[in-house]
């Protein structure tokens, strides 16, 4: 299925926690000198225009970066110093200046990236595709594949640079493809067992993630961190009430920082019903 179209959905709360993790990753690895390839499976356009009618009409932007965005604007000395990259990848894209592009994580990604490094985007739907390509059109840092991004990440690995991020944020329109997240890091660790791999996932039925949690922890990986924020309680109703990211072989500060960043993020996005944990699926 390619129904899903994430421009409904930019700059949500799920974005907001997604490309924070991410920018923290990367920004971990820029610690080093040495060159590091970051690898997207499920790239989309690259940014999205929030005055676009499909973002007016769920208005989902507005109950996140949207929220966000104000409280920088009221009190940016009490803002966590960690978003900060997060927030420049914002601005970045739009000079400087009013809220209204958001960038997917592709922009979010280039806003990180060194000379010395590059990046790896695979985008399947045939309306986003030709997007994601005029979006990096002539940066060479940046290869763009349209195939299934599974495939693509299966056949990249090892990266010659030996260190990067892959991350991983499929539409879930089918509940295989919870499996199929279990069978990309089987088939990944095993051909580059110290990346860093992040994946998204959506918590719209509980029981998908615990499902898709206890596959990765059979595998037999150490390293497995579970993050997440919630704006609303389990529900057996229609919509996403929270989100998260479970990152393998996450970089040593990173818990420490999602635990001083997800109750400023709570309070900013959703103060009145919002929750978040950060806990290791499988420890070191």
């Amino acid at each position: 299925m390619l129904s899903y179209r994430h421009s409904f959905h930019a700059g949500n709360h799920a974005d907001v926690v997604k490309h924070i993790v991410q920018s923290l990753i990367l920004n971990s690895l820029k610690q080093k000198d040495k060159p590091f390839v970051y690898h997207d499976t499920h790239s989309g356009v690259g940014r999205y225009d929030l005055t676009h009618e499909w973002s007016e009409k769920t208005g989902e932007y507005k109950q996140g970066i949207a929220r966000l965005w104000s409280a920088r604007e009221a009190d940016q000395q009490n803002l966590p110093e960690d978003i900060q990259s997060y927030l420049e990848s914002i601005s970045i894209l739009n000079n400087g200046e009013k809220l209204r592009y958001y960038p997917g994580s592709p922009r979010v990604a280039r806003a990180h990236l060194r000379d010395q490094d590059r990046m790896v985007l695979t985008e399947l739907h045939p309306a986003d595709h030709p997007l994601l390509e005029q979006e990096f059109h002539r940066d060479r840092q940046v290869s763009i594949y349209k195939e299934d991004g599974f495939k693509r990440l299966k056949g990249s690995l090892p990266p010659k640079e030996r260190r990067g991020l892959v991350l991983i944020d499929p539409p879930y329109e089918l509940a295989k493809e919870y499996r199929d997240v279990v069978t990309a890091i089987a088939q990944s660790h095993k051909r580059w067992a110290t990346g860093i791999y992040a994946i998204w996932y959506p918590v719209v039925n509980r029981c998908d993630i615990e499902d898709m949690i206890e596959g990765l922890e059979g595998l037999g990986i150490n390293k497995i961190l579970q993050i997440e924020l919630g704006v609303s309680p389990d529900t057996n109703e229609r919509g996403m009430t929270a989100s998260g990211m479970i990152v393998i072989n996450p970089p040593w500060k990173l818990e420490s920082q999602m635990n001083e960043i997800l109750p400023f993020l709570k309070e900013a996005i959703a103060p009145a019903t919002g929750h978040f944990k950060v806990e290791w699926i499988v420890p070191e």
